[in-house]
């Protein structure tokens, strides 16, 4: 393909992305090293070059940080990495991580020109390029300065949102303080998120150690609701205003027969088992973690393709996804499915448990099944699964994960009276601001919209932090008036 820039033919264009090189599947089904390994500096500069410069650039209109995507392509394609990565940095706190675990498909990239008529230019790898990068050498941010009297802000959770409105706070010259309920910062991107996916050591906290290095503080084992209330918050501890971006860490159960049984998990207890006490590291380790030879994982969501892929490389030889819809139903990013595949994930598609079967010693021995059909449309546009009548099986297992979905923790605004949440148990809050109905009490991320992706939380922070810049301004200038 070529194009023309004011009229002149320039050069024969890619219509294919360069590929990312990764661990062979047979390898890496075994190991929790990362799989994907990243663009080397040739292969980077060669990707970027496919960018065609758009006048209009509607990638950034998909980017739910407003990512400069061009500008930094841009830099990339004349060498300069540096500059690739400050311009990345200048919306986005968390860039490795984005480059990993965004759904570009479904965002910039969706929006490329380039889409029309083959795959897009490889926005997320190329951001990933450019952060790994900078982490490779260690260089560190510059702290940034606070006025004596900088007025103060708390953040409630250490996850995506929290981290994002954290970072843009502090860049304000705001006294940032982060209340983090577990034992290590990250939220999901710690707890959910697997190490083949996403290293902790590598790329997480090193991300997260570069916003301490702006000023941002950061409080562990801290669970507001019981150390302090946001009011307490609020008053005593002398913060000016409070975010909330506790994300939804509840999990959720199908309530069938057997759910109670030995052997049967949350996919919250399971990969946070793994990734934050490091089962997989086990005796090194002391948090075990038992699989057995065969796994049945419900659910055919990202968190789904976490728990089958990491049951595998915790030792199940036989693991299974079970799900109630068809193939183009399945909400995991395209890429998981296939990597899941790959490494020899068996999906047992248009089946839905309706019971799990035990031992005499109340242990897991088998899944029990219906084969389902797709009828119409459901209030979503998905098409409604129907049981087929007299197909019931039972799939023999050791292991049940469930992976259906997870809700608000309520601790936060169970004891913050005048807080409002929904139906669902999910903080009300404005879409624009993250204001909720309580002064100077921001939310944005899981716990306002319910289980979404780490860009979405991160996109709300980012909005919420300039709320509550210009809230804190008001505020600022409406106390000096008193004295004039």
């Amino acid at each position: 393909m070529s194009y023309r820039i004011r009229g002149e033919c320039v050069m024969a264009l890619s219509l294919t992305k360069h590929p990312m090189p990764e661990q062979d599947p047979k390898v890496r089904a075994r190991n929790f090293s990362e799989v994907a390994l990243g663009y080397n500096e040739e292969t980077a500069v060669a990707e970027a070059e496919r960018c065609l410069n758009c006048k209009v650039p509607l990638c950034r209109q998909g980017c739910p940080v407003g990512v400069n995507i061009p500008a930094f392509i841009a830099r990339i394609k004349a060498r300069d990495y540096e500059g690739a990565i400050a311009v990345i940095k200048e919306t986005n706190a968390l860039p490795a991580v984005c480059g990993r675990v965004c759904p570009q498909e479904n965002q910039c990239e969706k929006n490329c020109v380039l889409a029309k008529r083959g795959e897009s230019v490889a926005i997320g790898r190329l951001e990933r390029f450019a952060a790994d990068r900078e982490l490779a050498q260690g260089k560190e941010p510059a702290p940034v300065a606070c006025a004596p009297d900088a007025q103060r802000v708390a953040i409630i959770g250490a996850g995506p949102a929290g981290l994002s409105a954290a970072g843009d706070l502090a860049r304000r010259g705001y006294r940032v303080t982060i209340f983090e309920a577990l034992h290590t910062a990250g939220g999901v991107l710690s707890y959910g998120i697997p190490e083949f996916r996403l290293p902790k050591e590598g790329v997480v906290k090193k991300e997260v150690a570069a916003l301490e290095k702006l000023g941002v503080k950061i409080e562990l084992n801290s669970v507001i609701g019981q150390l302090y209330t946001v009011d307490e918050l609020l008053g005593e501890e002398g913060f000016d205003a409070v975010f909330v971006g506790t994300g939804a860490g509840l999990p959720h159960f199908m309530d069938i027969p057997g759910e109670n049984l030995n052997g049967v998990y949350s996919a919250n207890e399971f990969l946070t088992r793994c990734n934050l006490m490091k089962a997989y590291r086990f005796p090194e380790s002391l948090t075990p973690l038992f699989v057995g030879k065969r796994a049945a994982v419900v659910g055919g969501g990202n968190v789904a393709m976490d728990a089958a892929r990491t049951a595998l490389r915790l030792g199940a030889e036989h693991v299974y996804i079970v799900y109630r819809r068809g193939e183009e139903e399945l909400p995991a990013r395209r890429e998981e499915v296939h990597h899941a595949r790959q490494e020899g994930i068996e999906f047992r598609l248009l089946n839905n448990p309706v019971a799990v079967l035990g031992d005499d010693k109340g242990w897991v021995r088998a899944l029990q099944c219906v084969r389902m059909e797709l009828g119409e449309p459901d209030a979503s546009g998905r098409r409604s699964p129907v049981a087929v009548p007299e197909s019931e099986f039972e799939l023999p297992v050791e292991t049940v994960i469930m992976a259906i979905g997870q809700g608000p923790n309520p601790i936060v605004a169970s004891t913050t009276p005048g807080m409002d949440t929904n139906r669902r148990g999910n903080i009300v809050a404005d879409e624009a601001t993250g204001a909720t109905t309580k002064p100077g009490v921001f939310a944005g991320g899981d716990i306002v919209t319910g289980a979404a992706t780490v860009i979405l939380a991160m996109g709300a922070g980012k909005k919420a932090a300039a709320a509550i810049d210009e809230y804190l301004k008001g505020k600022s200038a409406g106390d000096r008036g008193l004295f004039y």
